[in-house]
């Protein structure tokens, strides 16, 4: 059985072949929220336009909301959710 770094990783490749616009915004910032935390990354966010704004602030908020949500709880997660979208167990 591969490890958890493993796993994520593969999640990762999968989540990066979905197309955006397939996914539910829900979903997406669920995504966004457990990869900045289970790779120790804080949300970035650039241009100035109120289109932006709003959309930055969903995301500062989706990463919010896992305050106190471990690394590894985030990286199982996200294999969770990458799972569920795919239909195919990452093992």
């Amino acid at each position: 059985m591969k490890s958890l770094k493993e796993r994520f990783e593969i999640a990762y490749q999968k989540a990066s072949k979905i197309d955006q616009s397939d996914l539910p915004p829900d979903i997406m910032l669920r995504l966004y929220a457990y990869y900045k935390l289970a790779t120790k990354d804080s949300p970035r966010f650039s241009s100035k336009s109120h289109e932006r704004d709003v959309r930055n602030a969903f995301k500062f908020n989706a990463w919010m909301q896992l305050k106190g949500v471990s690394i590894k709880e985030s990286k199982e997660e996200y294999i969770n959710i990458v799972e569920a979208i795919t239909k195919e167990k990452i093992e």
